[in-house]
């Protein structure tokens, strides 16, 4: 399974908030996120973060592609290949003549 580190983006949301003046809640943390982040790794981030001003390190699985990505990027190494065999078609057909 892939992840993602959203560490970083816990950090710069935590130190926004504070620069506000307003104290990191798990809502209005949260609220700021990009990134879908299970509750209790963000209340675990939110303790921490108000215990110690740090975030200790959170990986998210990446999500899925969408089967029209999935079907989009099939396409493409399906018409390169055929791009490839017609390359080699053309330079056996060149070696027998």
């Amino acid at each position: 399974m892939l992840t993602q580190d959203v560490t970083h983006e816990l950090e710069t949301v935590m130190t926004q908030l504070q620069q506000q003046g307003k104290e990191p809640t798990v809502a209005l943390v949260k609220a700021r996120l990009k990134t879908t982040i299970p509750m209790p790794a963000l209340i675990t981030a939110v303790k921490s973060w108000k215990n110690a001003q740090r975030v200790p390190k959170v990986e998210v699985a990446q999500p899925n592609s969408t089967e029209q990505d999935r079907l989009a990027q099939l396409e493409t190494t399906v018409a390169s290949l055929m791009i490839r065999i017609e390359k080699l078609e053309a330079q056996l057909n060149e070696k027998a003549s």
